[in-house]
């Protein structure tokens, strides 16, 4: 080999030990770039989460003035979210005779538009109508649902003579939870009475499978005396409605919150 050739086969040579160091650099730097952009995701998500953290202590319970305060303190939604009251109760779901249920007119209402059918015989329309039913009928409104399996509704009310009727769409309504019932006063033999308190802010409350009542009383753009009342209102009606088989602790636990917001503990007087 020619000195010549020796010294373009160094060149070459260097050019790829250039090359490769070149790459190795650019490795460095993109994993650099890496390395900083997850610490910056880091510290935003530590950022959101401080600035989404409680400013109180979660396992105290505050009275009820207070802890509506600290709710709409912590509400972040964007909307006039709705405030709900969540009870943990003492009683045993499994059994019939400890299903805690029933109905309270809230004294301010909700804050939300709810819809309304009314199950009723022909010279009933017009009363339910005008007492602000959205839907109305009676074999007419049942074989509409029975064909189409909608229900646009979240309440149903119904006279006693209708119930028998409501048998071919007794699945429909009672997997919705809509189906009509004597214990919470939506069978009732004066149903535009009924269609009137639910359209002012009468509430029908049930306890879950896991022993928790859940109920809205109301929007977070509500003065905070309208909610306590509300609550209140809630409150005394639970408590009136204890079974009498239920033993112990009855009300164990209390809790308000807004949508999508972290909950605050109630006192439980």
């Amino acid at each position: 080999m020619t000195k010549e050739k020796e010294i373009k086969e160094e060149k070459k040579e260097e050019k790829k030990v250039e090359e490769v160091k070149a790459e190795e650099v650019k490795e460095v730097k993109e994993e650099k770039k890496v390395k900083e952009a997850k610490e910056e995701k880091k510290k935003e998500t530590k950022k959101v989460k401080e600035e989404e953290a409680p400013s109180y202590d979660v396992t105290q319970a505050y009275p009820i003035e207070e802890a509506v305060e600290l709710m709409k303190g912590v509400s972040k939604a964007k909307f006039d979210a709705s405030v709900e009251i969540h009870f943990r109760l003492g009683i045993d779901p499994k059994k019939g005779d400890q299903q805690v249920r029933g109905a309270v007119n809230l004294p301010h209402g909700t804050g939300k538009d709810v819809k309304v059918a009314a199950f009723v015989a022909p010279e009933n329309e017009k009363a339910a109508k005008e007492a602000g039913a959205d839907f109305f009928g009676g074999e007419d409104l049942i074989t509409e649902i029975k064909k189409t399996g909608k229900t646009d509704f979240q309440v149903a009310i119904a006279e006693p003579i209708m119930m028998k009727k409501l048998g071919v769409i007794a699945k429909t309504l009672g997997t919705r939870g809509l189906m009509p019932s004597p214990k919470n006063g939506t069978v009732t033999p004066d149903p535009a009475k009924a269609v009137g308190e639910m359209k002012k802010g009468k509430v029908n409350f049930k306890n879950d499978d896991t022993s928790n009542l859940h109920s809205v009383i109301g929007k977070v753009s509500f003065d905070s005396n309208k909610l306590i009342e509300n609550y209140q209102a809630l409150l005394e009606m639970i408590k009136k409605v204890k079974p009498n088989s239920s033993k112990g602790v009855y009300i164990r636990n209390i809790s308000i919150s807004s949508s999508m917001s972290p909950g605050v503990k109630v006192i439980v007087d």
